[in-house]
């Protein structure tokens, strides 16, 4: 069977995300998990946008043993420069150069001719040939290029030295007939002795980007692109699991297989979703909470009497367990860390101790700690490390007329900060405090609240997402606690610090 690639840009393409902003020490965390799920390339970032992301292609290239780590670059020689530094102590570096080829492309932004893109293709992609041995190359918005013109572009990139071709349907424009007859069109045409990898990138903004992968592979792509949940800018991006499931179960038709652990996908996709922010929708397809849920008597009658009947994934295939862990107030550090290890945490000395010691009161609040209350742990450990503020104090009281007051501690850099503030509610008295602590007044967008797991020791999960009024920027925030309050209270920190930081860089 064929070998489908998979190239995982879940912290560059998924990171533009609006709301998502992963620190360095996340994305590590995130391209470890993401190797360990079996994938072949990841784009660790785009090395010219920041020093943030310098530094996490550059970390993230130290740090991954077995994958690809690429970065993203314009057609341009500052880019390619920039993206070799950070790529330098990477075992198998790869450079990712792209140039717009449509026609509203060349006239509205980049404001060049059809000639002076092929120019700028040939001249980048030979630059970038110099100092890669892999160098792929993507025609921006290339489902609403000429075919054509698409081909001159793609045989332009290939003679000057790119292996693989990347084939972005940038504003998930395209459908899976033209999508694949796309693929097919320029695999016939294009004349080259070298072996070309062809790759699917897809948005989702028609509901299409699974499909339009799919058919991709179908019609000879041997790679695609795409992000763990499916996150990324507008609609987002083909969901990778989605593609990976999809291969498996139907091996029958596509004649194809990947290097994906399946049985670690839950588990990745929880990391991503906690580190996000982003809650995966409870109908979301392989890894939603209700993929395995059946209410319907019909539906539940036949799974008892045979699973196949309407299941056609398997918890366990994608890494769902029915049982909770072994693990409680009496479990010792060895456990702990053995633990960790096996959900794909490494942990220094320094990091274990305040860990296990958040572990330690967890568990001496809850009977059973389960692996989403482990990851949930560890997510706020990641995070509180980054962040320049933390939530030290709460208390709400009742105030006449029906309102609510409440006083909030904040400690930032090592000094404390104070607030009290009523609002109509708890949630708003407290989000007031806070407002006047940080000095800022953010508008709160979204907020959401879920439990981790069943039973009436769950812990609450809040998802915030705040805009800045002048910059429209959005920010994610999330905060876990048995209290409700509490949970929002550091969800809101969380996402204030964040904005903070920004508005003041």
């Amino acid at each position: 069977m064929r070998k489908i690639q998979f190239f995982d840009t879940t912290l560059r393409d998924g990171e533009q995300t609006p709301g998502v902003n992963f620190n360095t020490k996340e994305k590590v965390q995130i391209a470890l998990q993401l190797e360990k799920w079996g994938i072949d390339t990841i784009e660790a970032g785009f090395p010219i946008s920041s020093e943030g992301d310098f530094e996490a292609v550059q970390a993230i290239a130290g740090a991954a043993s077995r994958m690809t780590v690429a970065g993203l670059a314009r057609c341009q020689k500052k880019d390619i420069d920039r993206a070799y530094e950070a790529l330098k102590e990477a075992k198998f570096p790869q450079i990712h150069v792209f140039l717009a080829t449509s026609d509203v492309h060349m006239e509205y932004k980049l404001k060049m001719t059809p000639e002076e893109v092929l120019t700028s293709i040939k001249e980048h992609v030979t630059y970038a040939r110099e100092r890669f041995e892999k160098v792929q190359f993507s025609p921006e918005d290339a489902t609403r290029t000429r075919k054509e013109f698409l081909l001159k572009a793609v045989q332009t990139a290939i003679d000057a030295g790119a292996t693989i071709i990347n084939i972005p349907d940038t504003v998930g424009y395209t459908n899976p007939t033209e999508y694949g007859q796309l693929f097919a069109y320029l695999i016939e045409n294009i004349k080259t002795e070298q072996e070309i990898t062809f790759s699917s990138h897809c948005h989702d903004d028609l509901g299409m980007a699974t499909a339009n992968a799919l058919a991709a592979i179908e019609n000879g792509a041997n790679r695609v692109e795409g992000t763990v949940n499916g996150i990324g800018e507008r609609a987002g991006n083909t969901a990778l699991e989605e593609v990976a499931v999809a291969l498996h179960i139907r091996q029958d038709y596509y004649q194809a297989t990947s290097g994906i652990s399946l049985n670690e996908t839950k588990r990745t996709s929880d990391i991503v979703a906690r580190l996000s922010g982003v809650a995966v929708p409870r109908n979301k397809a392989v890894i939603g909470a209700n993929a395995f849920a059946h209410e319907s008597g019909i539906h539940q009658d036949g799974v008892l009497k045979n699973p196949e009947t309407y299941e056609i994934i398997t918890p366990q295939l994608v890494g769902v367990k029915n049982n909770s862990l072994p693990l409680g107030k009496l479990s010792g550090r060895h456990a702990f860390v053995t633990k960790l290890e096996e959900l794909g945490y490494q942990l220094s000395e320094e990091e274990i101790k305040p860990a296990f010691k958040r572990f330690k009161d967890l568990a001496d609040k809850k009977k059973q700690i389960t692996d989403q209350d482990l990851i949930a742990l560890m997510a706020d450990e990641t995070r509180a490390e980054a962040d320049t503020a933390r939530l030290t104090g709460l208390q709400v009281q009742y105030v006449s007329g029906g309102r609510q007051g409440a006083i909030v501690s904040v400690e930032q850099q090592g000094e404390s900060g104070v607030a009290s503030a009523i609002g109509s509610g708890s949630i708003q008295a407290i989000y007031n405090s806070i407002d006047q602590i940080f000095e800022q007044q953010p508008k709160l967008v979204n907020y959401e609240i879920m439990a981790l797991t069943a039973g009436e020791d769950a812990q609450a999960e809040v998802h915030v997402s705040v805009e800045c009024p002048q910059t429209h920027k959005r920010i994610n925030g999330i905060g876990v606690d048995f209290d409700v309050l509490e949970a929002s209270a550091k969800a809101y920190v969380q996402a204030s610090s964040i904005l903070k930081k920004e508005t003041e860089g």
